[in-house]
């Protein structure tokens, strides 16, 4: 019995679409996407196009998208990376395409199993079940040779097998059409016929599906339930093309208990001087050390006080002292565990032992891991602002685990987020719309997670190879940071007040709604901006930091102790839309001073 015959839900008898039925189901639909499901061969594709064509609104195959996006064939995607790869890839293609509006989305046969995209597809969509029996379904993909999950010795068994496991799922659709080998004007119809009975009490079904029970029984299904993220084993590896310099980021889960391994194939038998600071030492500095000792290298360990404060010159004169005394030679190594602190600390000392040392950055906080391990910015801070004595020296390899994600506080997650969507800010406007779909994800799967930072390693890793030393287009990394970095000097560096990420998400916030002032982008987008952040818990107005009593001139005076100040003139980096950012220079003081005082005003 299907779930339609269930739930007592009879679709009224096929018949020619016409313009009544159209506008009806136009305006019941709403915003909502139709989303088809069903295996393959069920003609989602197909009738979705004609379908589409019929109600007047785009068409998109989820397939056609993924093919686009990877440059290469789905069956070359499952036998180069393997079928998990493609479905993490599938889900969060779906969950941008959700965000579209209005649309006929034709699905893989795969895609509605993922319990979160069903739970999406509620939120926004209709889903429509494609019906079609087996031998139905033999008869369509025999057309078709580039099935991936069909390469097997008996390809008919397999099907059978594939629509048994799946039907289950599949009748939690909103809606059931049986697909037929009929005309596919006909089936446009039927489907049409569906929508116009269905969409009207859409709700009343689901919550008729929900007594039922289907949502519930489904969950004791081993075989759909969510897969867990303990068994993420895939790596990205992102090179930073610097020609004699060029050097990997390896981002991946248990990179920590493989440090050694992967150190010693840049430095056979090199000493080790790592420099982490008294919190991460605890918790992770025991396993890079035996790491290190079962690869033949030998280590000694340089702890000091975390926090901004251990920026200073006299940390620095200290780390590098105790690292002469533990005989680091240039070709042996420094290696930076730990946040941006620690890795901008090491970097410059690296940079400055014995005139340039080798070093091996080991973030252990998503912003280090996204922003501040990959480029070769190094330094540390003066009392008259941040970063403003280093060096450029780059690393020889960046390893950026997961794992030790786990272990960070939800706020400092959220810091380092806030880098995470400014690399879809300044020119991929594609991300930042997948993380607008799915940001719960990033927070929470591993799997995402190295998605989201082999991404944003990417787009940094492109933009510092052709602007190694920020003398162009590599200014545009530094989106909110302006404002940010002005904030954080005014706090006098006081994590408990603002940590980096936060003052970076305020930052990109105040560019945003300070490009619209200045008409180089609407309002719409800085609304869109501060909504992103605001929904992952970041703060994004000034008056968000506890205690903040310093007035707009205070701000501005901060903001000249820039190191993009050029000639006594300010330099901003704004948007002209999602994606688009770019530099600004000479921008007027009394311009970016009534902003500011209008900004203090906000509630």
């Amino acid at each position: 019995m299907t779930r339609a015959q269930q739930l007592g839900a009879t679709l009224p008898a096929p018949q020619a679409p016409n313009e009544e039925r159209v506008s009806a189901v136009r305006a019941a639909l709403g915003g909502r996407v139709i989303v088809l499901v069903g295996m393959m061969g069920s003609g989602k594709s197909a009738i979705g196009q004609r379908l589409a064509a019929r109600l007047g609104l785009p068409f998109i195959d989820a397939d056609a998208e993924i093919v686009a996006a990877a440059a290469m064939p789905i069956a070359e995607i499952f036998a180069k990376y393997g079928e998990r790869y493609f479905r993490d890839g599938e889900r969060r293609v779906i969950m941008r395409l959700l965000n579209g509006g209005p649309m006929v989305l034709a699905t893989g046969g795969g895609a509605f199993l993922d319990p979160r995209t069903r739970e999406r597809v509620s939120e926004r969509g209709v889903s429509i079940w494609l019906d079609a029996d087996l031998k139905t379904l033999i008869k369509r993909v025999r057309r078709k040779n580039d099935r991936p999950l069909l390469r097997t010795e008996n390809p008919e068994e397999t099907l059978r097998q594939l629509l048994e496991a799946r039907g289950p799922i599949y009748e939690l659709a909103d809606l059931r059409v049986e697909s037929r080998d009929v005309s596919q004007d006909a089936m446009v119809s039927e489907t049409l016929a569906a929508l116009a009975d269905g969409l009207p009490r859409l709700e009343e079904l689901r919550r008729a599906a929900l007594n039922k029970g289907f949502a519930k029984a489904m969950t004791h299904l081993h075989l759909f339930r969510p897969q867990s993220d303990q068994d993420a084993t895939h790596q990205e590896i992102v090179r930073v093309a610097l020609g004699g310099r060029s050097y990997d980021i390896v981002i991946g889960a248990g990179l920590l208990q493989k440090a050694g391994e992967h150190i010693a194939r840049i430095a056979p038998g090199a000493s080790c001087a790592i420099v982490t600071d008294e919190n991460v030492a605890r918790l992770h500095l025991p396993t890079v050390e035996l790491s290190l000792k079962e690869a033949g290298l030998r280590s000694t360990t340089i702890v000091v006080p975390p926090g901004e404060a251990s920026k200073s010159l006299a940390v620095y004169g200290r780390v590098c002292d105790e690292a002469l005394a533990a005989k680091i030679e240039r070709r042996d190594l420094i290696i930076a565990l730990g946040g941006g602190v620690v890795g901008d600390l090491a970097g410059f000392v690296a940079a400055s032992l014995r005139r340039g040392s080798r070093f091996v950055q080991i973030p252990t906080t998503l912003l280090s891991q996204v922003d501040s391990s990959v480029g070769g910015k190094t330094g540390i801070n003066s009392s008259h602002g941040k970063n403003l004595i280093g060096a450029f020296h780059q690393p020889a390899l960046v390893l950026a685990d997961v794992d030790v994600l786990q272990t960070l506080p939800l706020r400092e997650f959220r810091a380092g987020y806030a880098e995470v969507v400014k690399y879809g800010l300044i020119g991929d406007k594609r991300f930042f719309e997948w993380l607008e779909a799915d940001a719960e994800a990033v927070f929470n799967s591993r799997s995402e997670q190295i998605c989201a930072i082999a991404v944003s390693c990417e787009t940094k890793a492109t933009i510092v190879a052709r602007d190694e030393t920020e003398q162009g287009d590599r200014a545009l990394l530094n989106l909110g940071h302006t404002f940010g970095h002005a904030l954080e000097r005014l706090t006098n560096y006081d994590s408990i007040r603002l940590v980096h990420g936060e003052g970076v998400a305020i930052g990109m916030v105040c560019a945003a709604r300070f490009s619209a002032r200045l008409g180089f982008c609407t309002p719409a987008v800085a609304e869109r901006v501060e909504r992103h952040l605001a929904g992952v818990g970041l703060p994004t107005r000034i008056r968000d930091i506890p205690d903040w009593s310093a007035d707009a001139q205070a701000i501005l005076d901060a903001m000249y102790q820039d190191k993009k100040v050029e000639r006594g003139a300010l330099t901003f980096i704004l948007m002209r839309g999602i994606g688009e950012a770019f530099i600004a220079k000479s921008i007027a003081a009394d311009e970016v001073l009534k902003f500011l005082e209008d900004e203090l005003t906000r509630t």
